[in-house]
């Protein structure tokens, strides 16, 4: 059983709530499925190529100036679940090419999914070469308001801070650092496959942690429409990248609609099936570009 998927852009709609007027741009009929473990999701190198007519998120070249520390080890084990909610961030595609970063830069869960690109500069314990990473905005790096922002307080306010994962940090930097200056960027996320929803709650509290998200790669509105509903239902944030509906929606399949911090937004019909069922993640064919 197919399903239609619309995407397109609302740049220009303004203030945005609940009541939206779509607009065409391009339709694509795919298959939904469910999935029970991804791997290699991470491939900057290979993007996919986006449909006629899809908007791409093009953010801004310019480099700003910040910090970098690390946390954990070369396992990277405390860098898995974190405050957006991925859970294992090797089996939800994200590996180890992830950060923490301070809460002037989370904005309360909403850069969930970013992606940037990071660069060592000016310190003696930057590698010659100046090699750049890219990873994926995971976590939040909390403030320590007994140390100064100077001094051991890295992610206290007003700082753009990075906590990355320690084998990440080592690609740019001598761990031995312990923190260095980076230079950073918003950069497209590359993501194969499509957006995954991942469902918790009951058949009255739909809880839906939103991952593999390409674009932009953030989340900032959501809603959700049953196969008996009229009307689309808006969805509020829970925390971090995911968000929530109290609604009747047992036994009816399920359709949603994502908008991005890129003000793009997709349509994504019959997402799960009418059987669909807490703990299970269900994924389309169709995401940001």
């Amino acid at each position: 059983m197919g399903r239609e998927m619309i995407m397109r852009s609302s740049a220009n709609l303004g203030s945005f709530n609940c009541l939206l007027v779509v607009v065409l741009t391009t339709t694509i009929v795919m298959s939904s499925m469910i999935v029970d473990g991804y791997y290699g999701y991470n491939d900057y190198n290979a993007p996919p190529s986006a449909p006629p007519g899809a908007p791409v998120y093009k953010p801004s070249t310019d480099w700003i100036y910040a910090h970098a520390t690390f946390y954990g080890d070369e396992s990277v084990s405390e860098t898995m679940g974190g405050a957006c909610g991925y859970g294992n961030l090797h089996d939800n595609g994200y590996g180890i090419a992830t950060a923490a970063v301070s809460s002037v830069m989370f904005n309360n869960g909403e850069i969930c999914g970013a992606c940037y690109e990071i660069k060592c500069v000016e310190s003696k314990w930057c590698y010659k070469d100046g090699p750049i990473i890219k990873i994926t905005a995971t976590n939040l790096c909390p403030p320590n308001w007994y140390q100064s922002a100077d001094d051991g307080g890295w992610c206290n306010p007003p700082r753009s801070h990075f906590d990355l994962s320690k084998l990440m940090f080592m690609k740019i930097a001598e761990w031995t650092a312990g923190i260095v200056p980076v230079q950073y960027r918003r950069v497209p996320c590359i993501r194969q496959g499509g957006i995954r929803y991942q469902f918790q709650g009951n058949p009255y509290w739909l809880l839906v942690y939103v991952m593999n998200v390409g674009g932009s790669g953030d989340v900032e509105k959501m809603w959700v429409k049953g196969s008996k509903s009229i009307e689309w239902i808006c969805m509020t944030r829970n925390w971090g990248a995911s968000f929530q509906v109290f609604s009747e929606l047992g036994g009816q399949s399920l359709s949603f609609k994502v908008k991005n911090g890129a003000g793009h937004t997709l349509v994504d019909y019959d997402v799960a099936p009418s059987y669909w069922s807490t703990s299970q993640t269900y994924e389309g064919r169709i995401n940001f570009y």
